[in-house]
C-alpha cells in the first residue's frame, strides 16, 4: 500500500474513533422511518391472522409492531416498505 493511502486510512480510522468517543460530529446521518405497520395491512384489508400469514410472521410479532412496542428491523423492515410501494409483487410472489 502507498504511504499517501496508508496515511489517509489511518486518518479515516482516527476520525472515526472521535465519532465513537462523541468528540466529533459525523459528516452525515442516515435516519431509517420505520414503516406504519397497520396503515400497510389495512390497504391490503387483510385481518391481522391473515397480513401475519402473507408476511410469514406470527400474529403477536405484527400486533407488537402494529402497537409500537417493538419496531421491523432489517428484512422485515425491507419487506413492509416492498409491500407499502409495490403490493403487486407480495401478492404475485404468494400466489406462485
Amino acid at each position: 500500500m502507498k504511504d499517501e493511502l496508508f496515511n489517509e486510512l489511518v486518518a479515516s480510522v482516527r476520525e472515526g474513533g472521535k465519532i465513537l468517543r462523541g468528540k466529533a460530529k459525523p459528516s452525515r446521518t442516515f435516519v431509517i422511518k420505520t414503516p406504519n405497520v397497520k396503515k400497510i395491512r389495512a390497504s391490503y384489508k387483510l385481518s391481522q391472522p391473515e397480513f401475519a400469514a402473507l408476511m410469514g410472521i406470527s400474529v403477536k410479532t405484527l400486533q407488537n409492531w402494529e402497537q409500537g412496542r417493538r419496531s421491523p428491523e432489517g428484512a422485515a423492515r425491507v419487506l413492509l416498505q416492498v409491500a407499502a410501494k409495490h403490493p403487486e409483487v407480495i401478492w404475485d410472489v404468494v400466489k406462485s
